[in-house]
């Protein structure tokens, strides 16, 4: 598995076959700096945990120029829909329910935060619960992006039922949970061989570094990755 992080919650996921976009949040991020050309090439599917601004980002034009499948809950296939993309690649679910990707499955499970969108102007528009999304590949780790969320017990159940190897977990505050707490979420109900710290240094209001995270699990049995924002890297 090849991983590249953009800032924020923005990832590429390289297994197998499938190229898969997380919460493309890309030419507006400060963080990434740069147009969402670059890591959409090749590709396959998009998928959204919610749909905060800072999350659908760039999702629209990458679905409309690639043709890539978007995964994402109901709300949020069919208000980008309406905004173009084609009603045919829309693979929509929601908690508890599992979508099946082509060549990897995709189960929505719960986080706690909101969802709407500002884009559209004249308030914000309803797109449904936040989630987080696990990742299973048929010859690869399982990998649970939590999105914007803050600790809850039944995290232990998302252990149990799916065992994700790769965390990807917010960590900035304000909006999600800090790198303490996320911390000792990590270290209570996950048994992670590998974790990458998100949702931080993007904005002012939220923490710049994740050094509250790092050193939570200092001394824990699994390994925090700071990798390079646009740098790949293999797990």
């Amino acid at each position: 598995m090849r991983l590249t992080w953009y800032g924020h919650s923005a990832f590429r996921v390289e297994a197998g076959a499938a190229r898969i976009l997380i919460d493309p949040f890309l030419s507006g991020n400060p963080s990434w700096g740069q147009s969402w050309e670059g890591p959409a090439e090749g590709i396959t599917h998009v998928l959204l945990t919610h749909g905060h601004d800072d999350h659908i980002g760039d999702a629209a034009e990458i679905l409309k120029k690639t043709g890539a499948m978007l995964v994402g809950n109901f709300e949020v296939c069919r208000f980008l829909v309406g905004k173009g993309v084609d009603e045919g690649k829309i693979n929509p679910g929601n908690h508890g329910g599992t979508v099946d990707c082509g060549g990897f499955t995709t189960t929505f499970v719960n986080a706690l935060h909101s969802s709407s969108s500002a884009a559209s102007g004249g308030g914000n528009t309803y797109l449904g619960n936040p989630a987080g999304l696990v990742l299973h590949f048929p010859e690869d780790k399982t990998l649970y992006h939590m999105g914007d969320t803050d600790i809850f017990g039944d995290m232990a159940l998302i252990d149990e039922l799916h065992q994700p190897a790769v965390g990807l977990v917010p960590i900035g505050d304000r909006f999600t949970m800090g790198g303490a707490v996320a911390a000792l979420a990590c270290q209570r109900y996950f048994h992670f061989e590998k974790v990458v710290p998100c949702h931080f240094g993007t904005f002012p209001m939220i923490d710049r570094t994740a050094d509250k995270f790092v050193d939570g699990l200092e001394g824990s049995k699994t390994e925090v990755l700071l990798p390079k924002i646009g740098e790949a890297f293999e797990i």
